[in-house]
């Protein structure tokens, strides 16, 4: 249900933007201006300045206001990008598109699990004259390609569809170190299931498999916008624009086989593991019935020789235990080779 939308600061609080406010714009001579302030934002996309980029923090409330105060977006859209449980997904507004997606990486603050992952939601605005990104928290997947847009004015000149994809593919990338991560994790398990017999990989094993069907269901929602970017025609991504979106899609592909090959991996080690128990059972039981087998003559000769009767052989000789024990022992070597003979052990 949509919840009404909170009162929003007067334009005249809203100039006074935060210093970190991030925000950049082509002007007419084709240099890249550091936007510093609502006011100047609001002036930019008035004089119709065809590049602009505003990147915001949407849980800085004087940051979140410029959605309703400058850009005037639907307050649904708002409250969707303020939410940091909404979906991925894709929506078409009167005066722009409306993209979801989510960044993924490694939780550094949970030392105890290497497996953690965190996550952010990024909602971008994009207008024919400019593109607005809106974070739910903290994530580095835009520093560099704003720092790129700051410094190379044709980023801006290729327009704001050029720059969605550039926020998205960086985005993309995000998924590639985890990757790389994942693999590092194989090695290592296979190193102790096969090498050194660790015990305490089972829980190891079963972590990486959560961290890749986490992965895999962070992407999926994701592969979906990409196809309809790539591949929907709408008003503010052209053609041209749809050929760099079908490239990143190419990259979802690639890491979805990628995760579906280490879902593969990560069973087989699971069924190697399982096997290397099952035969050192296997070996122990072995080794326990050899024991037994071996054991069977004592237990019954001991048994006999033990019972309280006169005129047992040898009861009286003065080697009879030695001579028993003999007994004993060839009778324990017979049925041991009797039983090798038959196969059975």
């Amino acid at each position: 249900m949509h919840t009404p939308a909170q009162s929003t600061p007067s334009a005249s609080q809203t100039s006074d933007a935060p210093s970190a406010l991030r925000a950049v714009v082509l002007d007419a001579s084709g240099k890249v201006v550091q936007l510093q302030s609502g006011d100047e934002i609001r002036a930019a996309i008035q004089s119709g300045t065809s590049s602009i980029w505003v990147d915001l923090d949407i849980t800085d409330e004087a940051e979140s206001s410029l959605l309703h105060e400058v850009f005037d977006f639907h307050p649904v859209s708002i409250d969707e990008a303020k939410n940091p449980e909404t979906r991925v997904k894709v929506e078409e507004f009167e005066k722009y598109l409306f993209v979801i997606v989510r960044t993924v990486a490694f939780q550094d603050s949970t030392e105890d699990d290497p497996y953690d992952l965190a996550t952010v939601n990024l909602a971008c605005f994009l207008g024919e004259t400019f593109l607005v990104t809106a974070r739910c928290g903290q994530t580095s997947a835009l520093d560099g390609v704003l720092a790129m847009a700051a410094t190379k004015p044709h980023l801006l000149a290729g327009g704001p569809a050029r720059l969605l994809h550039l926020v998205l593919n960086e985005a993309v990338d995000e998924f590639f170190p985890i990757l790389d991560r994942i693999e590092e994790f194989l090695d290592e398990l296979e190193e102790r299931v096969f090498g050194n017999y660790d015990q305490a990989s089972l829980r190891d094993i079963f972590s990486v498999k959560r961290l890749v069907l986490t992965l895999r269901r962070h992407l999926a929602p994701e592969r979906d916008v990409f196809t309809i970017l790539a591949n929907r025609p709408n008003a503010f991504v052209t053609p041209d624009a749809q050929r760099y979106f079908r490239d990143s899609y190419d990259k979802v592909l690639r890491i979805n086989d990628a995760l579906e090959t280490y879902r593969e991996l990560l069973s087989n080690t699971l069924e190697s593991y399982l096997m290397q128990i099952s035969n050192r059972l296997g070996g122990i039981t072995k080794t326990l019935s050899t024991v037994a087998t071996i054991s069977v003559p004592f237990v019954v000769v001991s048994g006999m020789w033990g019972m309280n009767l006169q005129g047992l052989p040898f009861a009286e000789e003065s080697h009879g235990f030695w001579t028993l024990f003999v007994i004993q022992l060839a009778l324990g070597v017979l049925l041991l080779l009797g039983l090798r003979w038959r196969k059975i052990l």
